[in-house]
């Protein structure tokens, strides 16, 4: 079902790339929202988003203080609401690492308070971000994520008669976003130099744009219980590295603690409930009442073959040096040349 049938949305973690992103999305290509709430804990961004999102000119919009940690305050939001993006999370993985109870009472109980928030409410669906660090994680942020996902995806088994459907998006490296990559080697190589983990390492890559329009794809498309994987292209760092800065020094660091050479987003295990939709794959819901077979009849998607795995190695979409200039320029600075 189309956003199109909803008429109040409610987006966690609101405030962050993908949240000003969505907003603008939605502001602009869903009229029948007629009720947009952001909820995120931090005054400020709320105050410099509301700069460029303002009540005057958006009256259906709203900006609620709340952490998802607060169950009640979830409830009160929730009041009135169709749909729920849930994009909140602590994601840096070095932070997770040194506080990790902290990272577990956002990431993990606050994805618990939100289902059970939700169940209590009349929200009719929940699309949950993930990120490909929760497959076979090796990092705190990637097993609480993991968690995440099994909880949200768990939730389906519990809705009783409800028309409430809970789903999950997982994808790489957004393009640009706070603390990622590019924005580091666009700042770095002022300096001259660009460190780099491993000339070898990979990564996905995803624009904005792409990570919004797979999340309004899992509301149109969802059964319950999905997480929708895109297929999307890779790079190498040594790449990015020479895209970015050519004429810099590139010394090698070494991987960082928690770090994987490449990134996966479905494992060899998660292959026996994969699903291929064409230009995405959909990993089911290991406890659904319907089968593989029966997902597919419905779905009009395909199975894949047992034991396939995809990774940010082994990908059939590699991006270019050239084709990385041409993205940053349009994703993260029009500005930029070299």
């Amino acid at each position: 079902m189309s956003l199109s049938n909803y008429s109040s949305l409610l987006l966690t973690g609101g405030t962050g790339s993908f949240g000003k992103a969505f907003v603008k999305k939605v502001l602009a290509d869903y009229p029948n929202i007629k009720r947009l709430v952001i909820f995120s804990r931090d005054e400020l961004k709320q105050y410099e988003m509301s700069q460029q999102f303002s009540q005057t000119d958006y009256p259906g919009i709203r900006y609620f203080l709340g952490d998802v940690r607060d169950q009640e305050r979830l409830h009160r939001a929730l009041e009135g609401i169709d749909v729920v993006v849930h994009a909140a999370a602590l994601k840096q993985v070095p932070a997770a690492e040194y506080n990790p109870f902290e990272c577990i009472k956002t990431n993990i109980m606050g994805a618990q308070n939100l289902v059970e928030a939700c169940l209590e409410s009349d929200v009719k669906r929940v699309v949950a971000l993930s990120t490909d660090k929760a497959a076979a994680p090796i990092n705190l942020y990637g097993a609480t994520k993991l968690a995440s996902d099994k909880l949200i995806a768990a939730a389906n088994n519990i809705v009783g008669k409800r028309d409430l459907r809970f789903s999950i998006v997982r994808y790489g490296n957004v393009m640009g976003s706070r603390g990622s990559v590019i924005p580091f080697f666009l700042e770095q190589r002022k300096t001259g130099v660009l460190p780099i983990t491993d000339e070898a390492m990979t990564r996905f890559n995803i624009t904005l744009d792409e990570s919004v329009d797979l999340v309004i794809k899992a509301f149109e498309n969802t059964n319950g219980g999905e997480i929708f994987v895109p297929k999307i292209p890779s790079y190498q760092i040594g790449d990015l590295a020479h895209a970015i800065g050519p004429e810099c020094k590139k010394p090698i660091v070494g991987i960082r603690p928690g770090e994987k050479l490449h990134e996966e987003m479905i494992t060899s295990s998660d292959s026996f409930y994969t699903v291929d939709f064409g230009d995405h794959y959909a990993i089911l819901n290991v406890s659904s009442s319907i089968s593989v077979a029966e997902y597919c009849e419905i779905s009009g998607a395909k199975t894949v073959e047992p034991g396939m795995y995809y990774d940010s190695l082994n990908n059939d979409d590699f991006l270019d040096v050239e084709q990385l200039r041409k993205l940053i320029v349009e994703n993260v600075d029009p500005n930029f040349t070299v």
